[in-house]
């Protein structure tokens, strides 16, 4: 609502609200806040490799009426007009933008790239209509197409390029599958080789240490053997030369006994000689009478 009367202003501009009018002292005008649906196309337009086609988008828009500024802006620009007029102006200000932006652009950028085309018709358009006092709420690619089966041959050729990459893709699959397998069955036989020489090398070590080890115990053993037939051999030379010890004492011994009994018999001899009869001086002075006493 806007509200005019003699010697205010500026007008008082109402937002979705209410006012009070005085009949024939003040005016009152209205504009609309409503969210206006356009639809915009743009029919065969060139594009910069010099292809037409023909596009098709959905606007949102609408005069912001929260924006003070901007509602004067909307209110100098469209005050007096239907909603179907204002709806024309902001469709026929974004048709415009499209079809520049279509210009500066390849098919395949477009029918490719649906979002950075919106995005960039959305800016341009913005910064345009927001000197009008309308603010675009969304813009949204509808349809791309051509009269000259463009699009259907650029289709084709994709759905050709798609099909010669799957089967590159498919044979290359293969060809590194056979390289896999390949590379595999490599490293399974060079693995096995490595563990057959790991086996023949820790048999070979085990085999080393285990002679090394029967001969350190053979020399053990035969060192054993040695030290003890040695010490047999001491211990029974040690018995031999105590039994010959033995033997001397004994003959020793012996010898002291005899040389005893000797002299026992020579004092019992002498003194017999001394108390016995007359011959007993025969006896003494018989020649072997000497050979009986030395026994």
């Amino acid at each position: 609502l806007v509200l005019s009367c003699f010697g205010r202003s500026p007008p008082l501009m109402i937002a979705g609200g209410r006012v009070f009018v005085l009949p024939c002292i003040q005016q009152i005008q209205r504009i609309t806040l409503n969210t206006l649906t356009l639809n915009v196309k743009s029919d065969k337009v060139y594009t910069r490799h010099g292809v037409p086609i023909s596009v098709t988008g959905i606007a949102q828009v609408k005069i912001q009426g929260q924006n003070k500024e901007m509602l004067a802006t909307a209110c100098q620009m469209f005050m007096g007009k239907s909603e179907g007029e204002i709806a024309n102006i902001a469709l026929e200000t974004l048709e415009g933008h499209q079809r520049a932006i279509i210009a500066h652009l390849t098919v395949e950028e477009i029918y490719q790239d649906r979002k950075k085309f919106s995005e960039q018709v959305f800016k341009v358009a913005s910064s345009d209509l927001v000197n009008m006092g309308i603010g675009v709420v969304s813009y949204t690619l509808k349809d791309v197409h051509d009269d000259q089966d463009y699009l259907h041959s650029l289709g084709k050729a994709r759905t050709a390029q798609v099909q010669k990459d799957a089967r590159i893709g498919e044979a290359q699959y293969k060809r590194d599958a056979v390289i896999r397998e390949a590379h595999a069955m490599q490293e399974k036989v060079s693995a096995q080789y490595k563990n057959e020489i790991e086996m023949a090398k820790a048999q070979r070590d085990y085999e080393l240490k285990k002679a090394a080890y029967d001969v350190e115990v053979n020399t053990k053993k035969a060192e054993s053997e040695m030290a003890y037939q040695l010490q047999v051999a001491k211990t029974k030379q040690r018995i031999e030369e105590e039994k010959m010890q033995v033997k001397v004492v004994e003959r020793s011994q012996q010898i002291l006994l005899q040389e005893q009994e000797i002299t026992r018999r020579e004092m019992e001899l002498e003194a017999t000689v001394k108390k016995g009869p007359w011959w007993t001086c025969c006896w003494r002075s018989c020649p072997w009478s000497v050979h009986f006493s030395d026994l």
